[in-house]
């Protein structure tokens, strides 16, 4: 008999309700309901701030749990919730929540990583959490609350982060899943429980962190009321790799161990799957990340801006009256010429929402290169720089793990730009597989069903994978104009 089960994946830029169809052999997905997410802007006393619409999250999570009951017979065997990381809800002594949460470009973060080191060296920060150094992390976000005086947390009894706080107001129960806590920089990797000491010393509440439970977690049934305004009985909820590259990961349809991942969208997350955390000075120079895995592993990666330059680009050129498709954009990169300017795609310019095609034309007046222009120009400029921080990120991985590693495997939306992984295998010399392209919302099956005893491991879900579903292979191509460039990329680096 089919095993129905629905993924309930939101993403920085949009949510879907993802329903997966297990035949015993194969699975296959189908999207029953999707919907807009992003930054909401709102004013305040001497300025503006970005925040999440958490409400209308909750209220999209519900339409897409009752779209799902309609489609499935017979019936759901479970739901899992994924997010991006590093936000959080306030609750208070009522578990009422303290105000939207906030979005991870706000700019209350500009300059608090150095007020974050002030009080707590940076390499002791990095020695006991393991998670690289971004001004969107949460500890650095609760930094800054402190640092301008934002009364909130002292009223504040409960953090949960975003697909913790979702699944309480589905379930009505209070915990943190271990993935998506990971990239708060405030979990100890070793003992796998927050770093109350840490946060004392940063000035930070240390009472208010939930328990810790790990992926796979059945967190009980939908509230009774949630059950009724859906119509659904008898679903449970997991806690899956709530952290949506941890979901992404646990479906690449690799073999082995050889091989390097890269979660493409929205970011671009790329690393290896380790049994330990790799807690070092060469990991703390290189700024990777060791961030919780499904299955017992430790994610050590690199978070790099992905495909959000592009995305904002997108959004300039429709409010300048060009409305394209993406295979429009990506017709016009392949069309352009190679090479004429390249920028560090994380670099600060990009971090906040704006008119990337003219930022990106500052940036390369800044370096002395030709200023890109028009569609085609500036698209060829991000992927292929994309591309190149790609090689830059991979290389330093091979160190990091005394050996070259031959294979990276392209998961999540990103692998829908083909032109994209043509430029990273030609960037990094190595082979790509590209696919699947849903793995998110795969990879939060995988765990629901080896929550409910019908996978007995992740091993067994890949090999699922491997026969459900097609991937992409790109050898690479001219290696030669790719390693000029790349000297001129890392020059710009340095």
């Amino acid at each position: 008999m089919t095993q129905n089960y629905l993924a309930l994946d939101l993403g920085a830029s949009g949510g879907r309700a993802i329903i997966g169809r297990f035949d015993g052999d194969r699975l296959t997905l189908e999207e029953v309901h999707r919907f807009a997410n992003g930054p909401i802007q709102v004013p305040h006393a001497g300025g503006s701030s970005l925040h999440w619409d958490a409400l209308d999250l909750f209220t999209q999570i519900k339409a897409g749990i009752a779209k799902a009951v309609q489609c499935c017979e017979p019936g759901l065997v479970s739901a899992g919730l994924d997010t991006w990381g590093v936000d959080f809800g306030l609750l208070d002594a009522g578990d009422a929540l303290l105000g939207n949460p906030y979005h991870y470009r706000d700019s209350r973060t500009d300059g608090m990583i150095e007020e974050t080191c002030r009080r707590v060296p940076r390499a002791e920060i990095f020695g006991e959490t393991g998670i690289q150094f971004m001004q969107l992390n949460t500890v650095i976000q609760l930094v800054a609350m402190t640092a301008q005086g934002d009364p909130t947390l002292g009223i504040a009894k409960t953090l949960l982060m975003m697909p913790d706080l979702l699944n309480f107001w589905l379930t009505g129960r209070k915990v943190s899943e271990y993935t998506i806590a990971s990239t708060s920089q405030l979990l100890d990797a070793r003992s796998r429980d927050w770093a109350r000491d840490l946060a004392g010393r940063l000035g930070l509440p240390t009472d208010i962190y939930p328990a810790i439970v790990e992926p796979g977690t059945v967190l009980g049934p939908l509230l009774p009321w949630v059950a009724e305004e859906t119509g659904v009985r008898d679903l449970v909820v997991v806690a899956v790799g709530s952290h949506d590259t941890a979901s992404a990961v646990a479906a690449v349809p690799a073999q082995g161990e050889d091989y390097a991942y890269l979660s493409s969208g929205t970011w671009s997350l790329m690393g290896v799957a380790a049994r330990e955390p790799v807690i070092n000075e060469t990991t703390l120079e290189y700024n990777f990340t060791n961030e919780g895995g499904v299955g017992g592993t430790i994610r050590l990666l690199k978070n790099i801006t992905g495909l959000w330059v592009i995305q904002e680009s997108r959004r300039a050129w429709a409010r300048d009256g060009e409305s394209l498709s993406w295979d429009e954009i990506t017709q016009c990169a392949a069309a352009a010429p190679a090479f004429t300017a390249l920028f560090d795609v994380d670099a600060p310019d990009f971090l906040a929402p704006g008119d990337m095609p003219q930022r990106i034309r500052e940036y390369a007046a800044r370096t002395g290169q030709p200023a890109p222009d028009g569609v085609g120009d500036v698209a060829r400029v991000v992927l292929e720089s994309l591309a190149l921080k790609y090689r830059w990120t991979l290389e330093r991985m091979d160190r990091m793990m005394g050996r070259r590693i031959p294979t990276l495997h392209i998961v999540g939306g990103g692998t829908q730009n083909r032109l994209l992984s043509q430029f990273a295998a030609n960037a990094t010399g190595r082979t790509v597989v590209a696919g699947p392209i849903e793995a998110t919302a795969v990879g939060n099956i995988l765990m629901q069903m080896q929550a409910v005893g019908a996978i007995g491991s992740l091993d067994e879900g890949r090999e699922i994978v491997r026969r459900s579903f097609n991937v992409e292979v790109f050898e690479p191509k001219d290696t030669a104009a790719w390693d000029d460039a790349y000297a001129r990329f890392t020059a710009l680096l340095a």
